[in-house]
């Protein structure tokens, strides 16, 4: 298992499929799948191309999802080696996307060839949905599979997201759910004038200061055994005409909250109204939903997925939900149990990117495991 992993990252990481570009890369796991019994189904919306597969028509179904895409290379003359070109240096596998996420696929592949191989009566259902629009918009990538199986029933059980979870020891992190991302856009208005004539004026930098001020001070929940509190951030403020003697007429501001399942989306927009309201502004303020939080407690995919951990590391892993967002929570609509585990992720989106080679072997084996588990 190890050299097919191997062989196959390589040849997934030359690939240069820049998001929302696929490169081709669905075509090779397709050609392997196909071998192994699944159905191919590729769905194309705007420009970026999705793989969804299947082997079976019966429940449970264990859905491996990943993307295909990645993030730009950045200067090229700052990396040791051309980034699509994979090198194996000192025990490393070098190249863009090498730990986020080509190898992941490989091992999801490889895995499933060597468990189909031993048990090709298995119970249940394998699949794979695989995007090239993860680290874009995400848009016309998962949600859109998501919403198209969601439309004919086509529900998941279990969900395996190969991002890399492992922060310092492969082995040592498996995420089980992620904070909701809400950015709001406030523009407060006041009125232009003369900065000598300020009775003739009214500042919005000012009026909003007090505003911004309780903002930063509440507590908007507790968090809970999963998730820490939610926070709220400003993350760009601007006003004025660039002139000293002029009083805006407006200010704008840019924050996020990343929030927890203690929260709800709705309470959030209601409590920033309610105190934007009480110190009586002028205000437009239009609300972004990037993701919404999920959360799987420990249950049988954790808990599978924990012990084939332990089996191939000798590790204890913990849960966690830190870090960003991730299709996961696409995937959450109509999956109940969803849980991401990958590589360490050392060196993702950076440059240089690596994955240890050793890694490839361990990760493909704890996806066998896994199926093992949930699927006989």
């Amino acid at each position: 298992m190890t050299n097919e992993t191997l062989d196959l990252a390589r040849q997934l990481i030359k690939q240069r499929s820049i998001t929302p570009h696929d490169s081709d890369c669905q075509k090779i796991l397709a050609r392997r799948l196909q071998k192994a019994g699944f159905h191919i189904e590729n769905m194309r919306f705007g420009e970026v191309d999705n793989l969804w597969a299947r082997r079976g028509d019966a429940s449970p179904v264990l859905c491996f999802a990943g993307h295909t895409d990645v993030v730009p290379t950045g200067p090229l003359a700052q990396w040791d080696s051309d980034p699509f070109e994979p090198v194996i240096r000192d025990g490393r596998l070098y190249g863009r996307g090498a730990a986020d996420m080509k190898s992941s696929l490989a091992a999801f592949v490889t895995a499933i060839e060597a468990f189909v191989t031993l048990h090709p009566e298995h119970k249940g259902s394998i699949a794979l949905l695989i995007t090239s629009d993860e680290e874009g918009p995400a848009v016309d990538g998962t949600v859109k599979v998501v919403e198209t199986l969601r439309a004919r029933d086509e529900l998941l059980d279990y969900c395996i997201v190969g991002e890399p979870t492992c922060s310092h020891r492969f082995g040592d992190t498996i995420k089980n759910g992620r904070r909701g991302s809400l950015s709001g856009n406030l523009t407060v208005k006041g009125v232009q004038g003369h900065i000598a004539y300020p009775h003739l004026a009214k500042n919005p930098i000012h009026l909003v200061a007090p505003a911004i001020t309780e903002l930063s001070q509440v507590r908007w929940d507790d968090g809970n055994e999963y998730f820490p509190p939610t926070t709220w951030h400003i993350s760009n403020i601007n006003g004025g005409t660039g002139a000293t003697n002029i009083i805006p007429g407006t200010v704008n501001m840019l924050f996020n909250f990343r929030f927890s399942t203690a929260s709800t989306v709705d309470s959030l927009k209601a409590r920033v109204h309610a105190v934007l309201d009480k110190y009586g502004l002028e205000y437009d303020l239009v609300w972004e939903l990037s993701g919404k939080p999920f959360l799987t407690p420990r249950a049988e995919l954790a808990n599978a997925l924990h012990e084939a951990v332990i089996q191939v590391t000798e590790l204890e892993p913990q849960l966690s939900t830190s870090g960003g967002t991730s299709d996961g929570r696409f995937i959450a609509d109509i999956c109940k149990q969803v849980v991401e585990f990958g590589p360490r992720n050392e060196t993702i989106h950076k440059l240089n990117e690596f994955v240890d080679v050793e890694d490839l072997e361990r990760l493909a084996k704890i996806y066998q495991i896994a199926l093992t588990k949930l699927l006989l």
